[in-house]
């Protein structure tokens, strides 16, 4: 393991604040020479029974768990007595903790910083609650699409508060800016100046990484927009500039070399990507047996029983074949960039991309023509492979063979970690190898009507792990058995716990705690509920928005009351401590103090609650900024000039767009995402589709749509789900 002395860190640390280099410092470094697989290989590979955890991972759980977790317990709870307990009695067996932040775009980053906030012992309020401290007893923080760019922005800075890390902190911390929109940053006027020099930096640094021959997609410049937010060396006086690179020379895999990290003061981190097989164009939801992959600071890989396969992160972007590369000198450091990383987990745009119109539906109509103006002027200078993707170089090239769906293809496309309707990155949280006893599902989907979670990401994970997953993850305990149920009991709109009765010794599955996005437990009007692409927030709205985040959080509830719950906080303690009872020897009975807070949060299958025990919650959003709108009729009286010539120019632009897409579908009968040759750097790549149906360099075709998305012979009388419509959230 990589730890380092402290006066190494404090050069680290500078070396983070300086972001030396420049926006070309997003293309990864190819022609490297290889480790010696033989003696250091890059590909380890497991079986559900076999499974285990990376050497440095298990390294690191176990450093924080001596050096750091016993003094965050007792600075949490004390001695335990104010919740019944004493917690000598539980010395060196404390449960292991993860948190689970869903995607949703800036809503769900937001909601996961809210969050957050209100867990954290470094926040006054929620440490005079009772609930921070939960972030301090954590061993695992995941994030998935909107929820991954939380996750980056904790761990590339250095794991600050989130008031320094949102708003800034005058010094090293520039804040998210989430005021300058992700794809227009100033405004409606694409061919703007401003707009003009950060869409240039965006082709820069995506086309240096062109050239070095890896296929790009829109994830690309996506991926480069959520860098200037999220990672940092970004200010509002720079912004616009192309002489920082903009994050663009953070690495996944150098998490660990961070002071934080080295000294275990964080969980550990992961991040969570689906995959569309090869070959399929589907752009609704993908089926449950469709891989799943995680990217930790270590490595890449899935613990589903049709891969169970890893590889080594700072090599990831080279292609293996049986787990080694093409030449001795074909291997690629610098793929696993930190916002290319967040930016997979964010990959939705399979989804969104209407080839009828070729437009982004749902998109803003400046954000859509942004981000297609971008893809334009992308395709001028570099080779995409399938647009509407991550492209990864397929490290798992015969790896699993008979039962890895992309076994064979030289590239993975990954997509945005919900598009199989598992929105809370759950699924690495229930590794038996990890051993989990308690897991926070910070859910932030927008599942309803009024844009709150209907618990569908439970209820698909819960599926998934009976299905797919039962050879190789913990089962989930026992939920409402659909999403109308979850709304009846009310558990989609206040704190639950699911498990908290086991039936045996070790239990048989983890406890879970449910934190949904919820309209303000005292009635008051919501301004959580944004949609998912909405792409900037006023200043007044993202405080507004933390607020009611970690008000709602460090509340609890009443039941049929809007009053705070003045013991939610030893309730959370509560159910934090429990599965350590089981671990001592004879079992340690729950504490009276315990047993009835944990019957007012519990959901008992028996006994379910109701919604009626939540009264007066408003669920209709409220703008409460509603001056943002004078700012835009402002902004257009002085503009209308600009305005009006930008926008006849990016309808020009528009058009030509158009016609581009429709020629370059119709070019390959009716095949969504073709190399087009006039643009594109032949390769003298063969272009022909194979017998099976695979196109040899991974681009998809109508003839592979409806084949499904089975796997190989060995699950084919497995359970698998049809793929879905696509739900309001991804």
């Amino acid at each position: 393991m990589r730890f380092l002395p402290l006066p190494l860190l404090a050069l680290i640390a500078a070396a983070y604040a300086q972001n030396s280099g420049d926006v070309t410092d997003y293309a990864p470094t190819t022609g490297l020479p290889c480790p010696n697989v033989t003696t250091d290989p890059l590909i380890r590979v497991f079986t559900p029974q076999t499974q285990a955890l990376h050497p440095e991972e298990l390294a690191y759980i176990n450093n924080r768990t001596t050096s750091v977790l016993p003094n965050a317990w007792a600075d949490w709870l004390g001695d335990g007595s104010a919740i019944g307990y004493n917690l000598s009695a539980f010395a060196g067996k404390f449960p292991k903790i993860s948190i689970s932040v869903s995607g949703g775009g800036y809503r769900a980053a937001q909601y996961g910083a809210g969050v957050v906030s209100a867990i954290d012992a470094r926040n006054e309020s929620a440490k005079a609650a009772g609930t921070g401290g939960l972030l301090q007893v954590a061993s695992y923080f995941a994030g998935l699409s909107g929820g991954s760019w939380l996750t980056g922005s904790l761990y590339l800075n250095n794991w600050p508060n989130i008031s320094d890390l949102v708003y800034g902190n005058g010094n090293d911390l520039t804040g998210w800016k989430l005021d300058l929109d992700l794809a227009a940053p100033n405004g409606i006027n694409i061919l703007d100046d401003d707009n003009q020099a950060f869409y240039g930096a965006i082709i820069e640094s995506v086309v240096a990484k062109g050239k070095k021959g890896i296929d790009t997609s829109i994830t690309d410049p996506w991926a480069r927009m959520i860098s200037y937010h999220f990672l940092n060396g970004t200010t509002r006086q720079n912004f616009y500039q192309n002489n920082t690179p903009h994050g663009a020379g953070q690495y996944w895999s150098h998490i660990p070399l961070t002071p934080m990290y080295q000294q275990f003061l964080a969980p550990f981190p992961i991040l969570v990507a689906d995959s569309r097989r090869v070959g399929d164009n589907s752009t609704n939801t993908t089926a449950l047996n469709s891989t799943v992959f995680e990217i930790t600071p270590l490595e890449f890989g899935s613990w589903d029983p049709s891969l169970s396969a890893m590889t080594n992160l700072t090599y990831i972007g080279t292609h293996l074949t049986n787990g080694v590369p093409d030449n001795s000198t074909a291997c690629v450091n610098g793929f696993d960039q930190a916002g290319y990383m967040m930016g997979t987990s964010a990959s939705l745009f399979n989804a969104f991309v209407d080839t009828a119109e070729n437009a982004l539906d749902n998109f803003d109509n400046f954000d859509s023509q942004g981000l297609l103006y971008v893809l334009g002027r992308q395709l001028q200078d570099v080779d995409t492979r399938a647009d509407d993707v991550a492209n990864w170089p397929n490290p798992f090239q015969n790896i699993s063979a008979s039962t890895f769906q992309d076994t064979n293809q030289d590239y993975l496309q990954l997509i945005d970690g919900g598009l199989n309707l598992e929105n809370v990155p759950l699924g690495p949280m229930f590794v038996k190898a990890r051993g989990m006893d308690f897991i926070v599902a910070v859910d932030s989907s927008f599942d309803t009507t009024d844009t709150w979670p209907n618990a569908t990401a439970l209820v698909t994970t819960a599926q998934r792990l009976s299905t797919i997953l039962q050879s190789s993850h913990q089962q989930f305990p026992p939920i409402p058995s659909n999403q109308d149920q979850f709304v009846s009991t009310g558990a989609n709109a206040r704190p639950t716990f699911f498990g908290c009765d086991p039936t045996q010794n070790p239990p048989e599955w983890p406890l879970v705690l449910y934190l949904p996005n919820a309209p303000p437990f005292d009635g008051s009007q919501p301004s959580t509920n944004t949609p998912t692409l909405k792409l900037d927030y006023t200043l007044k709205l993202t405080e507004i928005f933390l607020d009611q985040v970690h008000n709602n959080t460090i509340a609890g509830f009443v039941p049929n009351t809007n009053n705070a719950d003045p013991n939610w906080g030893k309730c959370l303690q509560c159910g934090a401590i429990d599965r350590a009872r089981y671990k001592t020897t004879p079992v340690t009975n729950r504490s009276d103090f315990c047993t009835t807070c944990l019957k007012q949060y519990c959901f008992d299958p028996q006994n379910p609650p109701s919604v009626s025990e939540l009264p007066n919650r408003v669920l209709t959003f409220h703008d409460p900024d509603p001056q943002g709108v004078a700012k835009v009729e402002s902004f257009f009286k002085r503009q209308e000039g600009p305005i009006l010539g930008g926008s006849i120019a990016g309808a020009v632009v528009l058009v030509a767009l158009i016609a581009f897409f429709l020629w370059r579908r119709n070019r390959k009968m009716k095949a969504r995402y073709r190399a087009v040759a006039a643009m594109h750097h032949d390769d003298g790549e063969n272009l022909q589709m194979q017998q099976a149906g695979m196109h040899s360099r991974g681009i998809t075709d109508a003839t592979m749509v409806g084949q499904g998305h089975g796997l190989g012979a060995s699950e084919s009388t497995a359970y698998v789900p049809e793929a879905q419509e696509l739900p309001k959230e991804v």
